[in-house]
């Protein structure tokens, strides 16, 4: 098999793996705010594929999510901004591009319903736990949003398939390990004793929540701290503290420990009431699938839900998983083109 490159090109992030037979797929992932330098997409593609060993016969399987960033009016624009950006980088003969229906296409092809082209990452890595999943819920929960998931007899059966009926139907979430900002969460939070609110200022978001607590460290913050100072638990402590309105002078560990606390809790909540929506649905479903960089806060949701737990790191890999759009759109590239040529 030639190299399958997989992209997942988000608007915040881009990741990448590069599988080839025989070897361990190398992962890549680089924080990139398109509307803060879209011009720049290119280049950037082009130095992940370089640094990945990419190869001119390589094939690249391409997921996207980027088509959201405000830079866009629409979708549609969105979604012809990235192919533009991968064909500048690699040129149109070895691009395919992964939609909502499962199927790969070329970019003239994708042009024809980019619709179908926006957002459908979820979909790439449902249908590879699905070949070794028969019934069960993927969770999978990144900086920014969670995917619920349901899989019955090897089967994708989510109820939406465009972002907006996803999150109708409690399979998107849009709550994420990092990006989502503390207020998103919740109104109230404990405060000696009593209850207070919560500030709707962008002080903190949930990566100083999960830095705080210690389920993320300060390498996994891969995104601007809401000041512009450090990713560390010193910082952290000090923007959680003005989410009351507060600072490190007024806050004790002990208030940022329980504010950062109910914070998390209520996030927990968020995930685990959608995962028992969707399990409602489907009440044959009793395990989990975990993956994400927020995993620990899917494995809380699913184990509420009373599911039983398997990571997909433990299929994949820890770096394999962390990107898994990336990795399950490789692979089943790799799997479509086989088919093809047999």
């Amino acid at each position: 098999m030639k190299g399958m490159i997989g992209w997942d090109v988000g608007g915040v992030n881009i990741k990448a793996v590069r599988r080839i037979d025989g070897a361990t797929p190398k992962a890549l992932l680089r924080p990139f705010e398109l509307q803060r330098a879209p011009a720049r997409l290119p280049a950037t593609l082009a130095a992940m594929a370089q640094e990945l060993g990419a190869q001119v016969d390589d094939h690249h399987a391409v997921t996207m999510t980027a088509e959201l960033s405000q830079y866009f009016r629409t979708k549609r624009e969105g979604v012809e901004f990235v192919l533009q950006a991968l064909e500048a980088a690699f040129g149109s003969d070895r691009l395919h591009v992964f939609g909502t229906d499962g199927r790969f296409r070329r970019p003239d092809q994708a042009r024809l319903d980019p619709l179908r082209m926006a957002a459908a990452n979820w979909l790439a890595i449902a249908q590879l736990v699905a070949q070794t999943t028969g019934t069960g819920l993927l969770i999978d929960i990144g900086s920014t949003t969670a995917d619920v998931i349901p899989i019955v007899r090897g089967a994708v059966v989510a109820t939406g398939r465009t972002d907006p009926a996803r999150l109708a139907s409690g399979e998107l979430v849009y709550t994420g390990a990092l990006r989502t900002p503390a207020e998103a969460v919740t109104h109230h939070v404990p405060f000696r004793g009593d209850s207070a609110g919560v500030s709707a200022e962008g002080f903190a978001i949930m990566g100083d929540v999960h830095l705080w607590l210690g389920a993320l460290t300060p390498e996994d913050y891969t995104v601007p701290t809401p000041d512009g100072r450090p990713a560390t638990r010193l910082h952290a402590g000090e923007r959680l503290a003005r989410v009351v309105c507060g600072d490190r002078e007024m806050l004790s560990d002990a208030d940022v420990d329980a504010l950062a606390g109910a914070l998390a809790e209520a996030q927990t909540k968020q995930v685990a009431g959608a995962v028992s929506r969707v399990c409602g649905r489907h009440p044959e479903i009793s395990v989990a699938v975990v993956t994400g960089l927020g995993d620990f806060i899917a494995r809380e949701a699913a184990r509420r839900a009373g599911l039983s737990l398997v990571g997909l790191a433990e299929r994949l890999g820890h770096e394999a998983a962390r990107m898994a759009p990336a990795f399950a759109v490789a692979t089943l590239l790799g799997q479509t083109l086989a088919r093809t040529r047999s």
